[in-house]
Parts: structure tokens; sequence; C-alpha cells
């Protein structure tokens, strides 16, 4: 170690990377470049650091360039004649926050940046930017309440980092959202279960692995990347459940992943039909100890919806005659025969995965029975049991409460 080279402005801050240290416009600026602080990489970093050096020497040197990760480096984009702009920015954020994403969130953003800020705000300076003018734009988008709250959610985000690093003076954003007038159709209209003799048509075309999953997923109301991403090590036979703690998206690409809510990690109660398809499901897949279900065409975890939409569902679905809904259909289909049969709300919410049944109820209000003629009856047969016709002078003591 003794004998190893040193150089001027370079050094070992961690076991996988290495600090630059140079001046700039009068005050000193430390950064760290992931490379491991071997001899050979050491010398690497000091030779950046001498070309870095030069940049600043002929004034050539542009900082956001050289490290686009930095802080420091967008407060002297901002400072300097080159106004830093929201597409820089955003790609900047994007990139730092990758590593504390999903894959399927970070490819969402991705597209909500490319596709809908960038050509709209990309090559306007952040700093410029107001509310009422992001105001009038969010009132041209054509789209929804829900698409337009997750597309302004992304750029509040980003811009109020910029806030927090300094960039602007305050993020025009900030405890503000857009919301625009409800249209004047059935809010529920996506809302389309399967009948029971379309589940049966539906099943009567499908065999194999395909009509197991089908299946399963009616009496489950399992997410379709909830149920590619199961195993068989999160069945629990002996207590009738399946633990759901992992989803497989499309974005994702072959990667299973956490759940994104801590109410989505649950155990599902296993009903007589998804058990059923379990046991026959064993036949294909329970020896290799792995996934449950498989795409038969390749004998691997399905990917996500669109390969089950295209190879499967949809063949299905026109073979049996049956107007063709997307496969999470299947979701709603099982939350409206739980409901419709009377099962508690909150146990229905809990098997899904929802924190609370407040959206159950807004969700799927009409398909819960109406219990209004006789509220209240269970209450009276539990602990009022006596005649009404003999109350006593002095009244009566109700049945005490066994809770």
């Amino acid at each position: 170690m003794g004998g190893e080279r040193k150089f001027d402005g370079v050094r070992a801050s961690s076991k996988s990377t290495i600090e630059i240290d140079f001046y700039y416009q009068g005050g000193r600026c430390r950064e760290r470049i992931r490379l491991e602080p071997s001899p050979a990489n050491l010398k690497r970093a000091a030779q950046h650091r001498a070309a870095i050096l030069h940049a600043i020497s002929t004034g050539t040197f542009d900082y956001l360039t050289t490290f686009p990760d930095s802080s420091k480096a967008k407060q002297f984009a901002a400072r300097s004649g080159k106004a830093l702009t929201v597409e820089k920015h955003l790609d900047t954020w994007l990139a730092a926050k990758k590593p504390q994403l999903k894959a399927s969130t970070c490819n969402d953003y991705r597209k909500t940046i490319d596709g809908i800020l960038i050509p709209q705000f990309g090559d306007r300076p952040i700093a410029e930017l107001k509310r009422s003018e992001i105001k009038t734009w969010a009132a041209t988008l054509e789209a929804g309440n829900k698409r337009i709250a997750n597309i302004l959610s992304v750029f509040r985000a980003a811009l109020q980092e910029a806030f927090e690093d300094e960039l602007i003076a305050a993020n025009p954003l900030a405890g503000w959202t857009y919301e625009k007038a409800a249209a004047p159709t059935d809010a529920q209209d996506d809302i389309d279960p399967f009948t029971q003799e379309e589940q049966t048509a539906i099943l009567a075309r499908l065999e194999g692995q395909a009509r197991n999953l089908v299946q399963f997923a009616f009496w489950t109301g399992l997410r379709t990347s909830e149920l590619v991403a199961l195993n068989w090590g999160d069945v629990d036979f002996i207590r009738g459940i399946v633990r759901i703690s992992k989803a497989s998206t499309q974005a994702a690409k072959d990667t299973v992943e956490t759940t994104k809510t801590r109410a989505g990690v649950r155990d599902v109660r296993l009903l007589a039909p998804a058990l059923a398809a379990l046991k026959d499901q064993k036949a294909f897949t329970f020896l290799n100890d792995a996934e449950i279900f498989q795409n038969p065409r390749n004998g691997k975890r399905w990917t996500g919806d669109q390969p089950i939409r295209k190879t499967m569902w949809a063949p299905a679905l026109k073979r049996a005659g049956i107007r063709y809904r997307y496969p999470y259909q299947t979701r709603h289909t099982y939350a409206s025969m739980m409901l419709s049969a009377g099962e508690h709300p909150m146990w229905v919410a809990q098997q899904m995965g929802h924190s609370d049944w407040a959206m159950i109820r807004k969700t799927y209000g009409r398909w819960m029975p109406d219990t209004e003629l006789d509220s209240g009856g269970k209450a009276v047969s539990t602990f009022w049991a006596t005649d009404a016709g003999s109350i006593p002078e002095g009244g009566i003591e109700p049945k005490s409460a066994n809770i």
C-alpha cells in the first residue's frame, strides 16, 4: 500500500468511488466518479482531472455535462449564461431517481417525460416556468383526471428537487393539483365483469395451463402482474392461502419485483375453484419448484399482460363468442361475485390488496346487496329476544353482548 503512487487532487473515497478535487469559479469542488480505486483507475481519474483543469483554464468547461448528477453542477448551470432547461433537468432527475424506482414505474416516468413534458416545455429555462402556463396547458390535455394527475405528479417531483437544489426560487406546482370538470358519464363504465355464463364459456375454450391460470384469476382477484410472479413456495396448502408479495410487469423485463404498496403484500384465501386450479396446475410446473404459471409456448414464466392477451386470452374469447374485455376484468369479476354474495367489503378489500374498503365501496357499490330494509335486524335478534308485548313496568334487561 505504501508504494502506491499518489496523484494530486485524486483520492479513494470508498471501495467503489474516487473523489476528484478542483477549484472552479472561486470555489472548491469535490466530485465522485464510480470507479474502483485501483492504481490504474486512480491514474485515469488523475488524467480526467487534468482535462477538467485544462477546460477550466480555456473557458470551455461545462460542469453539467461533465458531472450531470451533481447538484453543484445544476447550481453552476443556473448561474451561468447557459440556463438550465426543463429537458436537461428532467433527464438528470430521472437518471438519479432510477435506482430507487421499480422498472415499471421508471418506464412510466420516461414515457411521461419524453412523450409529454419535453415536447411541451423541454427548451424552456426551468427558472422561468409559471403555474399559470402549466395550468393553461393542463386544460388542453385530452386525458382523464387520473392521467393528468399522474403527469403533474412527475413534473411536481422533478421541480421540487430543482427547488431544493436552489435552482428555482419556488416550485410552481407545490400544493396545487388540477382537475377537469367530470364528464356526465358513468364513472364505473370501465368495470365490466364477466357473468357466470361467460366465465363458463371462456373456461370451456381453454385447456391445460391456460385454463388453470384463468380459473385461478377469476377466483382470487389477483392482478395479472401478481399472477405471473407467483411461485409454488408462495402457496400454503395446509392453511389454504397464497402469499402475495411480488409482481412482474412487461417493463421489468422478466424481473420479479415487490408489490407497489404495503397493502399489496397479503395472504389471499384459496377458494375451492382457485384451489382446484392449483391442483390441476401441479402436473405442469410443481416439480420445477419455481413459477406456478408458465407460457406453454416456451415453458417460461409469463412476462406480463401483453403475451397473455395475444396468445391465449383474446383467442379464447373469440372462440367462445364473448365480447372482448381485458384480462384485468377477471379482477373486477372476482370483486363483483364476492360482494354480490354478501361477503364483507373489508374482507374483499383485504383479499384484493386495498388498505381500506372505501375504494371497494366507491368502485363496486352497485354489486353490494341492499340491506336497508332489514338493517339492525341481526342485532335485535341477538340482543333483544324478549317479546315486546310482555315488557315489565320497570323495563327489561337486554341480553348482554358477549364481545
